[in-house]
């Protein structure tokens, strides 16, 4: 398979910019997600490495190759939208392998290649229907299917599960991503909106918003090391609490309510956001935490509730407890920190070596 490269790559709608200089470098046999809220320009630049949408400035490689003035018949690619684009009165075996027999490939060769395709889905009693006989994820699988049998050297997936009911969309995720462990390490490049999806099945995430890329990083990294509050609170779910403090003095009175936090390093002496996630705040008694608040709603899931938290400034924080606590709405509680904390400065960025103490 082959690796993508994105070299300051534009786009401008006549005067209108929508993408601002992009670099991303994909490998060989990478699983990598463009993940962002609407607008931010993912599907844009996955369109973009097709040759959907043309390029204003700046080069696309797919391999070695320069792609930019390349028809998308010729680029090596296979691309799997969120609509099914399947032809109703053609059969599963007939859709499949409609590009191939267009392109003259012998009979015998396109129903090999189909053949397998079906195999790997485990939709081979599926190929004498038609779309209608199917449900959502049957007929998403087939829209796959006719992408694998082209052999191309990039996958490129635009949000694909989008039309699915939420059981679905769970059961075609974990279809996806074994297909890419299926596929020799096929190199896939994945659009989303929900993050859960981009955890869950990337090697590698590329944040987007409005245009620009925000980090890149393994899953992981992204979630523990976000480099800015809109990583910060777009990865994980639920989203980091994100709480604004006042200037570390030495009182180091940094909450709304005054409650009192020392912070030193890059955040001693300015004001600074603090940002926690949900598993790392502990609820202990009132007046033993970092700050009080008071239970406003809890939300049961099973084998773990999250809990909301109104504090003493008006900001509601989650905090995610373990199944059964059955804290009462209305119960007065202390926050401890207990994990991980992070920072960030006034522009949002992340600071280093921020030292807390008195928690």
């Amino acid at each position: 398979m082959t690796g993508v490269s994105l070299k300051n790559v534009k786009k401008t709608y006549g005067a209108t910019p929508v993408i601002h200089g992009v670099d991303i470098e994909i490998d060989k046999g990478e699983f990598v997600v463009f993940v962002g809220p609407s607008g931010c320009g993912k599907s844009t630049l996955l369109r973009m490495i097709a040759g959907l949408e043309e390029i204003s400035s700046g080069d696309v490689f797919i391999g070695d190759r320069r792609v930019n003035d390349v028809d998308p018949s010729n680029r090596g690619v296979a691309m799997v939208f969120q609509t099914y684009a399947l032809y109703p009165h053609m059969t599963v075996d007939q859709n499949m392998g409609f590009g191939l027999r267009m392109n003259g490939m012998p009979k015998a060769e396109v129903a090999q290649r189909v053949m397998q395709a079906a195999k790997i889905l485990q939709i081979e009693e599926l190929l004498d229907r038609k779309p209608r006989q199917l449900s959502g994820g049957q007929r998403q699988r087939v829209a796959i299917g006719r992408a694998i049998v082209r052999n191309p050297q990039v996958f490129l997936f635009d949000e694909p599960l989008s039309n699915l009911d939420a059981e679905l969309r769970v059961a075609t995720r974990l279809e996806i991503a074994k297909l890419h462990q299926q596929l020799a390490g096929s190199t896939m490049i994945y659009v989303t909106h929900d993050q859960v999806e981009a955890m869950t099945l990337a090697n590698k995430i590329v944040v987007l918003r409005k245009g620009r890329v925000e980090q890149i990083g393994p899953p992981m990294e992204l979630y523990d090391n976000p480099a800015n509050m809109f990583v910060a609170g777009f990865i994980g779910s639920p989203r980091m609490n994100l709480i604004t403090t006042g200037k570390g003095d030495g009182a180091g009175r940094a909450f709304p309510d005054g409650s009192a936090l020392t912070l030193g390093g890059e955040a001693a002496g300015r004001a600074a956001t603090l940002g926690v996630r949900a598993d790392q705040i502990t609820l202990v008694a009132p007046g033993a935490g970092a700050f009080d608040g008071r239970v406003s709603v809890v939300e049961r899931l099973g084998d773990s509730e999250f809990v909301y938290v109104e504090t003493g400034w008006g900001q509601e924080l989650v905090v995610r407890v373990e199944g059964g606590t059955n804290t009462p709405v209305g119960h007065a509680v202390g926050l401890s920190l207990t994990g991980r904390t992070h920072f960030f400065d006034a522009e949002g960025q992340a600071l280093s070596g921020v030292a807390v103490s008195a928690v």
